[in-house]
């Protein structure tokens, strides 16, 4: 084929590709559901569609919308907003949300109308990635909804407004009953309301939006109540008694963590879950479980201890149930024992023992961990120091350190210093590092130095050696003999 036929091939090529994938745009064009929504005719903040009684719920393309010249943007910078107006009829809790738009990025804002424009917009707060957003709604305020896509084009955009009723178990008659263990559910606490008589929890400054939960335990044991609420300051509190002006408060606790009490089989325990400051309320997860074991766990120092140490023990254990640790009881492997959060032990002779710990709440759970300590006794000796009585200038002499090792063989390290005039006192000579195996009586394995004497040591006349020795990669158990200095060596011209 000629390279002009061959130009002219591709060409026709790229044109019916160019075609083909026309006629497939207009096939998937006409592929596309009917029904498509109208552009959003509440584009601007002045066009607001006006919401009149709830439930409400309305749909939207945001694709074309836009954002105007000042507009606020709070929590995510959303482009494509579209705007909703509410005025409260009543004192009621509300909650809005995007559930049912084509798009997970959703963006929901709410904002108390306190003056004329954007300026006169007070911020509520936010809901976002098809989360909701409840506030109290304020007889006769007005209240704006400012919705729209975080960082996609948008699409389908809803928005449902709806006021929340009171939870089924508001009320302490109605309180919920816990059959079984492990219980959780999220209740929304925005309408809850608090009865007269109803007692107040000693961990918050109030009691207000309660729900109640009831349950009697088959078998005795300790359980923990745990509570989150991003929203709101949650409290839990746990009571016995004779409802509702009989009750005696055995536990409570605010914020976060686990409200942990021992539950006698046969008794019935009322949970009181609410917000800690007045007016509070909103989403609240609830869990009741059979209360987790403590955590059992220690370090001792040193970790390398010899026979001749005084073993330090640190107890490390929590209880993530947050009741505390009443009891702590030591095994050390050798048949002692002792009390306490930190004991000291000493151990005889050299060999692993089995350390193990026990600890016990104020409610009685106990767990137990065990490490092994390894006991093992390093110890070297500086016996025989051999250096010449005298010397001269110049001259070269044999030095000898020899090293014994009666319990175990060793890898050691023998450095060699000579006296100095001037702070310090001693200057490095020489380093040697060899095996120091066990030998029987008082035979030691010799290291062997030499060295020779300058014009400076002639001149102060006299030289002192000192040895140091030490293990390598191990601790020595009696360092005290591990240096040795021999007399000193007398130094001519």
């Amino acid at each position: 084929m000629t390279s002009r036929a061959h130009k002219k091939c591709s060409a026709v090529n790229r044109y019916k590709r160019f075609f083909l994938t026309l006629f497939a745009l207009a096939l998937l064009a006409l592929a596309l559901p009917a029904g498509s929504l109208a552009a959003a005719t509440n584009d601007n903040f002045a066009e607001a569609t006006v919401i009149g009684t709830l439930p409400f719920t309305d749909a939207v393309d945001n694709t074309t919308a836009t954002t105007e010249s000042g507009e606020p943007q709070f929590c995510y910078f959303s482009p494509k907003t579209v705007w909703y107006s509410f005025t409260a009829g009543a004192n009621a809790p509300v909650k809005a949300d995007m559930a049912g738009s084509s798009f997970g990025d959703t963006i929901l804002r709410v904002y108390q109308q306190t003056g004329s424009g954007f300026g006169g917009l007070v911020i509520i707060g936010c809901g976002s990635y098809a989360d909701s957003f409840s506030f109290n709604a304020r007889a006769g305020t007005t209240y704006y909804i400012q919705a729209g896509s975080i960082y996609s084009d948008g699409g389908d955009l809803q928005v449902n407004l709806n006021e929340i009723p009171p939870p089924a178990n508001d009320d302490f008659v109605n309180a919920t009953l816990i059959t079984a263990l492990p219980f959780s559910e999220t209740t929304d606490t925005s309408a809850a309301s608090t009865e007269t008589g109803e007692p107040a929890p000693s961990c918050a400054s109030t009691s207000t939006a309660t729900i109640w939960y009831a349950f009697t335990p088959e078998t005795s044991g300790s359980v923990s109540a745990y509570i989150i609420a991003n929203r709101f300051s949650a409290v839990v509190a746990v009571y016995t008694g004779n409802p509702p002006t009989g009750l005696t408060e055995i536990g409570c606790r605010s914020y976060s963590g686990l409200l942990t009490f021992h539950a006698d089989s046969g008794t019935t325990y009322y949970v009181q879950v609410g917000g800690a400051y007045s007016g509070q309320g909103g989403p609240v997860y609830f869990q009741l479980d059979v209360a987790p074991p403590p955590v059992a766990r220690f370090f001792s120092y040193p970790n390398d201890p010899s026979i001749f140490d005084t073993v330090q023990f640190y107890d490390a254990s929590y209880d993530p149930g947050n009741v505390g640790l009443q009891s702590y009881f030591w095994s050390f492997g050798d048949g002692a024992t002792a009390t306490g959060c930190c004991p000291t032990h000493r151990y005889t002779a050299d060999r692993d023992y089995t350390v193990e710990i026990t600890v016990t709440t104020f409610d009685g759970r106990t767990a137990s961990n065990s490490q092994i300590v390894h006991v093992k006794t390093h110890d070297v000796a500086i016996t025989r120091f051999f250096v010449p009585n005298s010397a001269v200038s110049g001259q070269t002499r044999d030095i000898t350190v020899g090293v014994s090792s009666k319990l175990y063989p060793e890898n050691v390290q023998v450095q060699l210093f000579k006296s100095v005039p001037g702070f310090g006192g001693y200057q490095l000579v020489g380093t040697l590092t060899q095996f120091v195996p066990v030998r029987q009586g008082n035979r030691t394995t010799d290291f062997s130095f030499s060295y020779t004497f300058t014009s400076d040591d002639a001149s102060i006349g006299k030289v002192t050696f000192m040895a140091v020795a030490a293990i390598v990669a191990a601790r020595d158990a009696l360092p005290a003999d591990n240096e040795a200095i021999a007399p000193p060596t007398n130094v001519m011209r």
